[in-house]
Formats: C-alpha cells, sequence, structure tokens
C-alpha cells in the first residue's frame, strides 16, 4: 500500500523541468481546455529557418509602418489646417491612434507584443531582437513616406509630432504611456 502512495505522489507532480517560477505547486486542472506551454528558451537557432518567423517579422514591420503612416498624417492634417472644425480635431488624432493600436493589436496580438511576450518567456531573444529590429524599420518606412508627401510641409508641422498638453509634464505623459502599455501588454497576455 505504500508503494501506491507513492506513485500517487510522484504522479501529481510530473511537470516539465522548465516551469515557471510559482508553478510547480500547480495541480493539473481538467476544467482547463488548454495547456499553457512550456516557457521559450533563450535562444532558438532553429527559428531562422522558420517561415513563422519571418512572417511575424514581417506582420511587424507591416503594423508599424500603417501606424506611423496613419497617426502622423492625421496630426499633420490637423496641425496644417487653418480651422479645426474643418479637420477630425483633437478627438480624430486621438481616434486615429487608439483606432490603429486597436487594429493593428487585434490584427497582430498572436504574433507580438515584443517586451512583454518575452518578458514572460512566451518569446525568444532571437524573435524579440528581429521584432525590435522590423518595428525601427516600419518606422522609419512609415515617417520616411509621410515626408516623401513635401519635406517642407513634413519640417513645418514638426513631422507630426505629438507633445504634452499644457499643464503637464513630460513624466506625466510618459507615466500615461507606462500605464497604457501595462494595460494593452496584460490584456494581450490573459487572453
Amino acid at each position: 500500500m505504500e508503494g501506491k502512495e507513492e506513485d500517487v505522489k510522484v504522479g501529481a507532480n510530473k511537470f516539465p523541468e522548465r516551469q515557471p517560477i510559482g508553478t510547480a505547486a500547480q495541480v493539473a486542472d481538467s476544467s482547463k481546455d488548454y495547456k499553457e506551454p512550456p516557457p521559450a528558451p533563450l535562444f532558438e537557432p532553429g527559428e531562422l529557418k522558420s517561415w513563422s518567423f519571418y512572417r511575424a517579422g514581417i506582420a511587424e514591420f507591416i503594423a508599424t509602418f500603417l501606424f506611423l503612416y496613419i497617426t502622423i498624417l492625421t496630426v499633420m492634417g490637423v496641425s496644417k489646417s487653418k480651422s479645426k472644425c474643418a479637420t477630425v480635431g483633437i478627438q480624430g488624432i486621438a481616434w486615429s491612434f487608439g483606432g490603429m493600436i486597436f487594429a493593428l493589436v487585434y490584427c497582430t496580438a498572436g504574433i507580438s507584443v515584443t517586451s512583454g511576450l518575452f518578458l514572460a518567456r512566451k518569446l525568444s531573444l532571437t524573435r524579440a531582437i528581429f521584432y525590435m529590429v522590423m518595428q525601427c524599420l516600419g518606422a522609419i518606412c512609415g515617417a520616411g513616406v509621410v515626408k516623401g508627401y513635401g519635406k517642407m510641409l513634413y519640417e513645418s508641422q514638426g513631422g507630426g509630432a505629438n507633445v504634452v498638453a499644457p499643464g503637464y509634464t513630460k513624466g506625466d505623459g510618459l507615466g500615461a504611456e507606462i500605464v497604457g502599455t501595462f494595460v494593452l501588454v496584460y490584456t494581450v497576455l490573459c487572453n
């Protein structure tokens, strides 16, 4: 009888070696219809040969490109207008940023929210660096296409850059960005 009790104890604790911290005490829950995958390795050389790796990089590039392209043009359109009533206005700028983030996260959430997924060990370092490079390239190309519409217009409108509203400090703006990014990453990781 004692041998059977030991088998039960060992059988209930069969978790892979690479378990996230704090999950060793969890027991299998038969009510869950999914199994949490093990953490991603830090470096996975095999990824460099897979199409999904490059497909995800292309998605990062296109998403960042579209985000910068749409939002910068919206800001510049409002800035150059003589009458704010003739444009989408400040609310339109907010909607362009929020709408683009919503659409792009919805389209690419299964692929990336890079830093949060990396810290949660859902992405390898190889993939995270590749995504960041593709995001930077997409941002450069998106801003470059907007600048291509007219260098004078681009420079006179400050490149479409947003500034913190009067009465708020840059620290307030940074804090709002941090909280918003946390909510976004938390939402993606918990779904």
